[in-house]
């Protein structure tokens, strides 16, 4: 095995050696928690992370290797494990949508202007991500949080590229919908959704 063996070397010699697979945990832990806490809160992020890799570990002779990286396949494992949590998601989308805008305030700089910007549609977007449908929204937030590629989300999903692409076009048109004709608040600059080069 090489110095930095790749993931499916990792799972495929765990099979024998269990204890190898506390590398894949090592290696992508951080990222599988920082997800979970964006979609169910901090709360809940450590439970839902170790349930991930649980069933990574009691799964991992499902595999495949010619999907290359454990990445997008924990990322399904954990899309599957919030599926149990979408009332708890949803609850907490709805709750940031009802934080209170900031006030305006006239200050110079582009950076604070950029963040202020960033804060006031905040609770907009998270009321809005809230009204997608569980698939529309998971796919969402596997690109835009997780940063997937569309192929890595089909991946997760364990669905055609085709359908990835149809999902996420839907999430985005529901999105436009719901931030209104212009997609801004009044008197300010849209909220922009960027579209992947992957699409």
């Amino acid at each position: 095995m090489e110095d930095h063996p790749v993931d499916q070397e990792i799972i495929a010699a765990s099979l024998t050696d269990p204890a190898l697979f506390g590398l894949i945990f090592d290696r992508h832990y951080d990222a599988i928690h920082r997800y979970l806490a964006r979609r169910a809160g901090w709360e809940l992020a450590e439970d839902l992370t170790m349930s991930v890799f649980l069933k990574a570990f009691e799964s991992r002779k499902r595999f495949r290797p010619s999907e290359g990286k454990a990445r997008p396949w924990l990322y399904g494992i954990a899309t599957n494990v919030l599926r149990r949590h979408t009332r708890t998601e949803v609850r907490r989308l709805r709750a940031y949508g009802r934080v209170p805008r900031p006030d305006v305030v006239e200050i110079d700089g582009a950076a604070v202007a950029e963040r202020l910007d960033a804060q006031r549609a905040a609770p907009l977007i998270g009321e809005a991500l809230a009204r997608l449908s569980e698939a529309e929204r998971s796919a969402l937030l596997l690109v835009a949080w997780a940063d997937l590629s569309y192929e890595e989300v089909a991946v997760a999903l364990t669905i055609p590229i085709g359908t990835v692409r149809s999902r996420l076009h839907r999430a985005r048109r529901r999105f436009r919908e719901l931030l209104g004709p212009s997609g801004q608040y009044e008197d300010e600059q849209p909220i922009r959704f960027v579209e992947s080069s992957d699409g």
